[in-house]
């Protein structure tokens, strides 16, 4: 009889602990939102709440200025002057970047100059027509006329993966600039680029040079067409190649038709 008591007090006792579990149990909270920030310039995250106005791009993960300028076309320097930016390193995921000029921002590149129009050149004395040589070196506009900016074979062609293309050669060769401008970056802080190189031309026009050995120019720094701004190396990648790419407007374009 001591025995089935004793059984009974333990059924109740288990009943009462599965009544007060059960009780206990909260519905799982909702989880977060997810805003995606992959949006580019001028582009609406799928959040309604957060969009990014025309001329701004929105941060995100993985950023950094560098690369924000090597893809809006503009200068690191410049977007950390135009937003106010004391340290350059400190962006943060969902930060609002403008990246284009404010309207009492100045040129800091000299345009390409524009090519004589028909009606100069009717106007211009036949003792100073231009040679065959020199009338070649007249582009049309839009346009830029680049250098190779180094010698070697092609062995990756320009398309939407590689932003670029690559020239092989050897460890230590030259690496120029392929047209006059400022370079705007020199460092190694964009993951897959190595020493980099970028030179922007003008406001339309941005070229980089990445994988290099050693950098023979610093940021701020004026440099002429054909001029050494770089050595050729295999940093971050497992070739010795230079990667070279065109920017027109932020936008990477094949540049093989600008080479000459």
């Amino acid at each position: 009889m001591n025995i089935l008591f004793k059984y009974l007090l333990l059924l109740v006792a288990m009943a009462s602990l599965l009544l007060n579990v059960g009780c206990s149990t909260t519905p799982r909270a909702k989880p977060a939102n997810v805003v995606d920030r992959s949006g580019g310039i001028g582009a609406s995250s799928v959040n309604n709440n957060e969009t990014t106005p025309p001329g701004y791009y929105r941060v995100k993960r993985g950023d950094t200025l560098a690369r924000i300028g090597l893809d809006s076309g503009q200068s690191p320097r410049d977007l950390a002057q135009w937003n106010n930016l004391s340290n350059p390193n400190l962006i943060e995921v969902g930060d609002l970047i403008l990246v284009k000029p404010p309207a009492n921002s100045k040129m800091t590149v000299k345009p390409i100059p524009k090519p004589a129009s028909d009606a100069a050149k009717a106007d211009a004395p036949k003792g100073d027509t231009p040679k065959a040589e020199s009338a070649k070196e007249i582009v049309a506009e839009p346009g830029i006329r680049l250098s190779w900016p180094a010698k070697g074979k092609v062995t990756e062609d320009f398309s939407e993966k590689t932003k670029g293309i690559d020239i092989a050669g050897k460890l230590g060769e030259p690496i120029t600039a392929a047209s006059d401008g400022k370079v705007v970056y020199a460092g190694n802080s964009l993951r897959g680029y190595g020493n980099l190189v970028i030179i922007k031309h003008d406001n339309t026009y941005l070229t980089a040079y990445a994988h290099n050995r050693t950098l023979s120019v610093k940021e701020g720094d004026a440099v002429k067409k054909g001029q050494k701004i770089a050595e050729m190396g295999d940093t971050d990648t497992n070739s010795v190649k230079l990667h070279f790419e065109l920017r027109v407007n932020g936008k990477p374009v094949n540049p093989t038709p600008y080479l000459q």
